[in-house]
């Protein structure tokens, strides 16, 4: 009598955390096309220069406030200042500062807000008292003063803007630490001698991933916001440096003469914003597992 023997079950390997989320970010249209036009855009600021024909400094007196054109894609400014190369300089710069910004506010948030829950006692009472402290002080005034001090200088702007942006993300993440620190495996890791701000670094902070990655998504847009409306009100970025926000604020004045020395930098700006809210909301919904948006696996 012969017996047929059954087929072995094929077990599938088990997707790692990184690859669910890939997925699920990626079944997110909207997200998928921002995160394509984000990478343009990046791409335009780096590689943008090759092909320039004109540096964002020198001067045309042949073509003054000309629109755009074979020599000058962009078209030039007032002065002679050719537009296509103020644009890729001004979003280089912007992105430099929303990087800096973002990663700056991002650090000191979960440092702060987890050693502040962690520890408790007088560490949390000093942190509590600066965070509300700065949320009470008008950080717009400080910034447009000491920025206004410095000549424009961009990098003191970038330090400025991680100065008074850190404290709401701060107490977000003081807040959802309190319960984190009294999990078991916190209390393991207590128990097994593993130090204190490697229980905060390796096992609370990891735990605040999601929220962390979306507020530094998120941050990149509230920082360039920030950044353009200084530069624009004269509190920013000066020339003969430039930014997004000095060029839309010099294109103001001539908009209706020459529009294209506003347009050009205006789309970019708005490519930028748009474009990161929507990764920033696509990774929202990758990350959490709870939400219906991100779909299966």
């Amino acid at each position: 009598m012969t017996t047929i023997e059954a087929p072995a079950i094929q077990r599938s390997k088990p997707l790692s955390k990184w690859t669910l989320y890939s997925r699920r970010f990626f079944r997110n249209i909207p997200a998928t096309v921002a995160l394509g036009i984000f990478a343009l855009l990046v791409l335009f600021a780096v590689v943008g220069p090759v092909f320039q024909k004109w540096n964002h400094v020198e001067l045309d007196f042949l073509a003054l406030s000309d629109g755009p054109s074979a020599d000058h894609w962009f078209g030039t400014t007032n002065s002679g200042n050719d537009v296509f190369a103020m644009t890729i300089e001004g979003l280089r710069r912007s992105l430099m500062i929303a990087l800096i910004v973002s990663t700056g506010t991002t650090v000191i948030s979960a440092l702060l807000g987890g050693i502040a829950a962690y520890f408790g006692g007088w560490s949390e009472r000093v942190i509590l008292w600066v965070i509300h402290f700065m949320m009470a002080v008008p950080g717009f005034l400080i910034v447009a003063l000491v920025t206004n001090g410095s000549g424009g200088n961009w990098f003191v702007l970038a330090i400025m803007l991680v100065v008074i942006g850190w404290m709401t993300l701060a107490r977000t993440v003081w807040t959802l630490s309190l319960s984190i620190r009294e999990s078991e495996y916190i209390q393991a890791a207590r128990y097994m001698g593993v130090g204190s701000f490697r229980i905060v670094l390796r096992h609370m902070l990891p735990n605040m991933a999601s929220l962390l990655i979306i507020n530094f998504t998120l941050g990149v847009v509230a920082a360039v916001n920030s950044e353009t409306s200084l530069s624009f009100l004269g509190f920013g970025v000066r020339v003969p440096d430039v930014s997004l926000g000095t060029l839309i604020a010099m294109g103001s004045s001539v908009v209706t003469s020459a529009p294209w020395i506003f347009l050009f930098p205006g789309a970019i700006l708005t490519l930028l914003t748009v474009s990161m809210a929507f990764v920033a909301d696509g990774l929202r919904d990758a990350l959490d597992p709870n939400s219906a948006a991100g779909g299966r696996a």
